[in-house]
């Protein structure tokens, strides 16, 4: 029986913990408390087990539980493996105890050359301890398997021991150099002015699509899916483009004035959201937390700053 109890209990240490809460107690209800479950959910919890195992382990009486032969068999093991899960939790909460190593980083580019980066000198002021490897690219790494430790990401996981926060939501804006924006002064059609847009590789991003709907293919005079690129051209004057608000007021674009004609098309405009990502299990892990706090409260600084 013991052989059968270890099979078991290999996958489920909850049920050892239950079990010697039911005999240090003797009650349902006293040892339900103890672990913080109703007694109908224990009740079940003890069936189960006992079954599992093909023999009673508790006695029902109106006195209470009695514990059976087989529990007193039992017993030395499970205070065995409770000792030894004991050791294993005092010592796992012993890893990187300090906020110092390096956190590897994924962010999508335009955030991570225009935020991410210069914000890191005021990290390093909060840990300096703390090194970061950044990541800039538009592929997805696979957190999963610890291919980076944190990612910024447009669109929120669904699969996969995963945990993320919304650290930001803006509706694009069409913009140009402040100094260009104000000379052409309102426009009746987008494609009253020249265009930067992004390349084949794209085609199925949203402000994209939006440009391919709205803006004849004559208007756009560059192509280039580099977004720090973009936003350099527009900057120069070269011609509009579509921005996250953040940009915009960042580099101090001009919004593109339109005509109440263009309402419809400007209803249809992207709204892009901003997630950080982690793994579950590092979560907790003292750098991977300061990095995770330091850009939550970043994001929300960029927000309110928006409004």
């Amino acid at each position: 029986m013991i052989a059968n109890l270890q099979s078991q209990v290999d996958a489920r240490w909850d049920d050892v913990r239950l079990f010697l809460a039911l005999y240090r107690q003797r009650t349902l209800a006293s040892a339900a408390l103890s672990v913080g479950l109703d007694a109908s959910t224990l009740s079940r919890r003890l069936v189960a087990l006992e079954e599992s195992l093909g023999s009673q382990l508790f006695e029902r009486t109106r006195e209470g539980l009695l514990p059976t032969e087989g529990a007193e068999l039992l017993l030395p093991a499970a205070e065995e493996m409770e000792s030894a899960h004991g050791r294993f939790s005092r010592d796992a909460s012993g890893f990187e105890r300090a906020t110092e190593g390096v956190v590897r980083l994924s962010v999508p580019p335009g955030l991570a050359e225009s935020f991410v980066a210069p914000a890191l000198v005021r990290l390093r002021a909060q840990h300096p301890a703390l090194r970061i490897e950044l990541d800039v690219s538009i592929a997805f790494v696979d957190l999963t398997r610890r291919e980076a430790d944190l990612a910024v990401r447009t669109r929120r996981p669904l699969t996969g021991d995963l945990v993320s926060v919304k650290i930001g939501g803006r509706r694009w804006l069409p913009a140009m150099s402040a100094a260009r924006a104000k000379k052409i002064g309102v426009i009746k059609h987008w494609a009253d002015v020249a265009w930067v847009g992004w390349g084949a590789d794209m085609a199925s991003f949203p402000a994209e699509r939006w440009l391919t709907k709205h803006v004849s293919e004559a208007a756009v005079v560059l192509r280039t899916s580099h977004f720090t690129a973009q936003v350099n051209a527009i900057a120069s004057g070269l011609g509009a483009g579509l921005l996250p608000p953040t940009y915009a007021r960042a580099r101090e674009f001009g919004p593109l004035r339109h005509a109440p004609a263009l309402a419809a098309s400007v209803s249809e405009l992207p709204v892009t959201e901003s997630w950080l990502v982690g793994h579950r299990a590092l979560r907790a892990v003292p750098r991977v937390a300061a990095v995770w706090a330091f850009l939550v409260e970043e994001f929300a600084r960029l927000e309110r700053a928006e409004r």
